[in-house]
């Protein structure tokens, strides 16, 4: 429960048709096991305590008191546990019969919910039996406790912050207008949903992409129960196909004809900061029209089950991996050859160095040419060795740019830049910041220069990984006319180039693409090391697989330095040791506060995903915003 993180299970218990007191014992024992998993939002499904196949039985008032005994014991059973349980059962008022949901919470009843939608078609035929529930909310009596019955009512948790949980039944999800929909617009961030749907052909299908579809039209958290064994097979079969969804993604669901129970850990937190970040998810002007119960939960550390991606933005279906992959290639090309139609350029000058990000921007920027029908030859891929160059990069950028039609010109910019050096007095025997970064704006003075001799754009290589942690020489390689990498982290990079080798259809072509693969990532500013490269990035600035993933929480989610950390922690387990996912992460936001800076006069580039550093876009921060806050809590964490 802490960190927002609060778990929640889909129930199905293996029921008796028309027998409340089985049912009841069986809702009991499961009801159980869920208490020991910690669950504190348990749901069962529609009609449990009788069963939704009764029919006629309906109208029985012995079935209806036996339901009503079996509330009873059930209620006294919650006593002493703070977990919100929801039950269906028929239930009588004013006259009327419906088809409800009673919300149990430690001994206590805190409300009631009636169906409001009934289906009454194909095998359906409930409006023979209930009637249907409206919105209005009253005060009825209740095994002796007077409780609001009606559509709208939530249950809000005091002790966590954004917990509030609104209930529909079945058919009311399958409407054009949901009751959730309203719920989700009064606040509510999780829905549970008690069903008795029955299986038939293609079916699991629908039900699935409607509760994630469902999640993410309302960035809410879904838990959908449905009955399952022991309902009568007399012309219906039911699969107890439980769902647990959050904000589109389906967090856990049953297999199908099975009494199953399923959990998951729903993040409360991730709902409210992607509800703050929508301007278009407008609350409900008047919330008058709904009641608010509030209920008490002891806040404890959650158990976490949820896997977390080290690499999120890598999907891990290698079919999905492909096509966003090739999805991608495409906005960036695109978005190139755009700019291409726009200034009417015919050339491109490209820095390539044999490293991936110049690679993967070589690549992007052949894509756009064919689209735009120019000549490869058009694209001047510019090599410019220097101290650390080494002689594996150096082939590789040049065999490149060969294999894919480019123009392949060499600068040596060592004269150039000791010329420099002289002129400022800097000794070479001084292998600090200034001997790495003269390096480094000399080479995009000889790009920017080219670019004007030949009518050309300058294409930036840099990814985005690297502006969120300010790895990039300001007016260096920091700058350029078009920079097709922008919106792409280096985790990303590298599955980008992967793809290309596996699809391009060359096999000379593949092979230096997998050699550069294999290279280690460095700007190559210092000199090698028995012809080595002596300079590795993820040495000096950390492995940008964390990097990514600190990134992705950080903006994607909002998430705080300790949560972060907490979840690092479990994606990486066994991979890094808690005391280096803490120093990176430490790292990661002094460097991101500092380098503010540079993102603030980023050259024009794609977005391409759910996370972009842009200052016209994702990321409108102050160059000089204080870091203390973030840093306090990660001083905290030891």
């Amino acid at each position: 429960m802490k960190d927002g993180f609060i778990k929640v299970a889909a129930v199905t218990p293996k029921i008796k048709v028309a027998d409340p007191e089985y049912n009841r014992t069986v809702i009991w024992q499961q009801l159980q096991l869920a208490y020991e998993k910690n669950a504190k939002i348990i749901v069962f499904p529609e009609l449990c305590l009788t069963g939704y196949t009764c029919n006629d039985l309906f109208l029985q008032e012995r079935l209806l008191q036996e339901s009503l005994n079996a509330l009873a014991l059930l209620r006294d059973a919650t006593k002493n546990r703070d977990a919100l349980v929801y039950v269906g059962l028929p239930l009588e008022e004013g006259g009327k019969l419906y088809n409800a949901a009673v919300v149990l919470q430690n001994g206590k009843i805190l409300g009631a919910i009636p169906k409001k939608y009934l289906p009454n078609y194909g095998e359906f035929y409930e409006a023979r039996h209930f009637f249907p529930g409206t919105e209005a909310v009253k005060t009825i009596s209740l095994l002796g406790e007077e409780i609001p019955f009606g559509m709208n009512l939530l249950i809000r948790c005091r002790e966590i912050p954004g917990l509030v949980v609104g209930c529909e039944l079945c058919e009311d999800l399958w409407v054009a207008n949901p009751p959730s929909t309203n719920h989700a617009l009064a606040g509510a961030t999780v829905i549970v949903n008690l069903s008795a749907s029955d299986e038939t052909v293609a079916k699991e299908d629908y039900r699935r992409m409607l509760v994630a579809s469902t999640s993410a039209r309302l960035l809410c958290a879904y838990v959908y129960a449905s009955a399952g064994e022991g309902e009568s097979s007399q012309d219906l079969v039911f699969s107890g196909h439980n769902l647990i969804a959050e904000n589109g993604s389906v967090l856990a669901a049953s297999k199908r004809f099975i009494s199953e129970t399923i959990y998951a850990d729903i993040d409360v937190s991730r709902l409210r900061s992607e509800r703050r970040k929508s301007t278009t998810f407008v609350p409900l002007q008047e919330e008058g029209n709904y009641v608010i119960v509030d209920c008490h939960m002891q806040l404890q550390e959650t158990d976490l089950e949820r896997y977390f991606d080290p690499m999120p933005f890598v999907p891990s279906d290698t079919k999905l991996r492909n096509r966003r992959c090739e999805e991608i290639l495409a906005i960036q090309s695109y978005g190139l050859k755009k700019r291409y139609e726009h200034t009417g350029c015919r050339k491109a000058v490209i820095g390539i160095s044999g490293g991936l990000d110049s690679t993967l921007a070589m690549l992007v920027t052949v894509k756009a040419f064919d689209l735009l029908g120019l000549a490869r030859s058009n694209i001047i891929a510019v090599t410019m060795p220097c101290f650390g160059t080494t002689r594996r990069t150096k082939s590789n950028a040049v065999l490149l740019s060969e294999l894919l039609g480019a123009t392949v010109m060499e600068v040596n910019i060592e004269k150039s830049v000791l010329q420099h050096f002289e002129d400022i007095g800097q000794s070479t025997q001084v292998q600090d910041i200034t001997y790495e970064n003269g390096q480094a704006r000399e080479r995009t003075q000889v790009l920017m220069d080219l670019a004007n001799k030949e009518n050309a754009l300058v294409i930036g290589t840099g990814d985005m990984s690297e502006l969120a942690l300010g790895w990039a020489t300001y007016n260096g390689d920091h700058m350029s006319m078009y920079g097709v990498n922008v919106g792409v982290p280096k985790t990303l990079v590298r599955h980008l180039v992967s793809y290309y080798a596996d699809t391009c259809g060359d096999e000379n072509l593949s092979a230096v693409l997998r050699d550069i693969l294999d290279t280690p990532v460095s700007p190559e500013l210092l000199p090698p090391k028995d012809g080595e490269i002596a300079q590795k990035t993820e040495d000096i600035v950390g492995p940008y697989e964390l990097h990514d993933f600190f990134l992705y929480y950080m903006l994607r989610m909002g998430f705080e330095p300790r949560k972060i950390y907490r979840i690092a922690v479990k994606a990486f387990d066994g991979i890094y040791e808690d005391a280096v996912i803490r120093k990176w992460l430490q790292i990661f936001y002094r460097r991101f506060f500092a380098q503010q800076f540079k993102r603030s006069c980023l050259p024009d580039g794609p977005k391409v995903g759910s996370v972009a550093v842009s200052p016209r876009g994702d990321l409108r921060m102050p160059s000089d915003a204080s870091r203390e806050a973030w840093m306090k809590q990660l001083e905290e964490l030891g």
